[in-house]
Order: C-alpha cells, then structure tokens, then sequence
C-alpha cells in the first residue's frame, strides 16, 4: 500500500518528498549518524573521525591518498580530521621513507584501544535496527550498488 503524499512535503512539481530516493536517503543517513553520535562522543569521536579510525583498524598504515579515495573524502576535509585525530594522540602521521611526498597514517595505540568500544557501537546501533541479519545484510551491498551507479552516471533503476 502506497503511503499518501504530504501536502506539506508536495514541490510545485506534485512530487512528494516522501517518495523522493534522495531525500529518503538524506533522512535516513542523517538518522543513522544521529544515533551514532552520543556513543561516539562517549569516545571523543566525531562520526567521520570514527570512519577514518575503521579504515585504520582494519587496514593498517595507509596513505593519506588511499584513505580519501576509500572514504570518499578530499585532502581539504581530511587533512584538519587527521589534524585534531593526531592531536587526541588517536593516529600518527609520517612521511613515507620510500616516496616523501606521501603521508602515510596509522593508529596509535591510544587510537587502538578505543577500538573494542567502537565495535560495541556498530553492534548497538545494527541491533537498533531491528532488522533480521538476512535484511540488514542486503541493504550494504544495495547501497553499495547504488553509489557505485550514481558515481559511474547511471541512474539507479
């Protein structure tokens, strides 16, 4: 049954924003991030502080260059992240010795033992769901499709 359209949520165009992907996907993103946000507090973390520590915890050293291409992220808003990680003493940044124009970055083990409290963040917040494993599994690789159309032009469908 389809939900009725909003008045109040109605462009001039008669499309509804309850019905619109992208303000779905703003809402929803925005909601996840919010209730993230008071346990990561707990861990002086802010929500992409906390992505650039998971890209660290599972990958290890890594450079500044790889860490923006895999969290989407351009040096302008990674470098003050970096910045205010190193200066909590979470992650360290070095020039590689092998090529000095890299920065690499890894954590720090201050910044290695707020992992296990992270860890019990993800799982809090996958349990807030209260999605079946099944459906809380195939909404990853839906959205992962769905950014991976976008990025290439192609519009989801």
């Amino acid at each position: 049954m389809t939900q009725p359209r909003s008045p109040a949520l109605t462009d001039e165009c008669g499309v509804s924003l309850r019905d619109d992907l992208s303000f779905a996907l703003y809402v929803a993103a925005r909601a996840w991030v919010g209730h993230y946000r008071p346990f990561l507090a707990e861990l002086g973390l802010t929500y992409p502080q906390f992505l650039v520590m998971q890209v660290l915890w599972s990958r290890g050293r890594v450079t500044v260059k790889d860490l923006g291409e895999e969290l989407g992220l351009d040096s302008g808003t990674l470098s003050p992240l970096l910045k205010r990680l190193e200066g909590a003493e979470l992650v360290d940044r070095h020039r590689s010795v092998s090529d000095g124009r890299q920065v690499q970055v890894s954590s720090t083990e201050a910044g290695s033992a707020v992992r296990d409290r992270a860890r019990r963040v993800v799982e809090s917040a996958q349990q807030a769901l209260r999605y079946p494993p099944d459906q809380y599994d195939a909404l990853i690789p839906a959205l992962h499709a769905l950014t991976g159309r976008l990025r290439a032009g192609t519009p989801p469908g």
